[in-house]
């Protein structure tokens, strides 16, 4: 079973600059996409971005989208989620998710794989 563990949360100011890491634990995995979603409390989880493995092709979530950016490391089967000009409302946290077959990268049942979260809260 593949282990997703994310890294890279914290408390910043809005404004400031984070940087979240996943890493596939334990053995290389080349997965047809990785992403990203987060949950606020009360609020349903939330696609912010993924990626496609073999190409390096990203989607984003409409409130994210000119702020945020995905990369990956296929050597260390790591994404990262570089993430600018954060706002209160991105305060969440942060799941990593992988998946193995091709559907609605939006969709969080799309996704295999998931990681514990990493908290992510901005202040004013």
């Amino acid at each position: 079973q593949v282990q997703l563990v994310e890294s890279g949360g914290g408390l910043v100011q809005a404004g400031d600059t984070l940087r979240l890491s996943c890493v596939a634990s334990g053995r290389t995995f080349a997965p047809y996409a990785m992403g990203w979603f987060r949950q606020a409390p009360g609020k349903e989880r939330e696609f912010v971005a993924t990626i496609i493995w073999s190409d390096g092709k990203a989607l984003y979530g409409d409130s994210v989208k000119g702020r945020f950016t995905i990369s990956r490391d296929n050597a260390k089967s790591t994404v990262y989620l570089q993430m600018n000009s954060l706002k209160p409302e991105d305060t969440a946290v942060y799941y990593c998710a992988a998946t193995t077959t091709p559907g609605v990268l939006r969709s969080p049942r799309s996704y295999n794989y998931w990681g514990q979260g990493t908290q992510v809260t901005v202040s004013s």
